[in-house]
């Protein structure tokens, strides 16, 4: 784990690299902006029906963001590094993708929902 400060357009943030991460993207942690309010997830009350039928194997999220767009559908199956969800984390696009090869089993976010590094986006078989 390695840590950096980056300021960005004026803003200064801490970010923390963690090495290895297993959905092909670096998690970081950043605050939205210097002394800004945090917001609450709002992950569980913007969470689609499919969400009460969890798989076993779980696709979270590598970096906090926002969802930018949902590229999997509950049913469908999927192979190993296949997108599932795509982030928006500091205007970059970061897809997170499937562990394993695998059907989804739910997905758990909305679009324009903000996740923060490690919550749970979807599940699959």
């Amino acid at each position: 784990m390695k840590n950096y400060t980056i300021t960005v357009n004026g803003n200064v943030y801490d970010v923390v690299v963690e090495e290895g991460a297993s959905t092909g993207a670096a998690p970081v942690k950043a605050p939205a902006a210097p002394k800004a309010a945090p917001k609450a997830p709002a992950a569980a009350a913007a969470a689609p029906a499919a969400a009460g039928a969890a798989g076993g194997v779980k696709i979270e999220a590598g970096a906090a963001g926002k969802v930018f767009k949902i590229e999997g559908k509950v049913g469908q199956a999927v192979k190993r590094g296949d997108a599932v969800i795509i982030l928006e984390a500091m205007k970059m696009e970061i897809p997170v993708v499937a562990p394993q090869d695998g059907t989804i089993a739910s997905i758990n976010v909305g679009v324009g929902d903000p996740v923060e590094a490690g919550a749970l986006l979807a599940t699959m078989n």
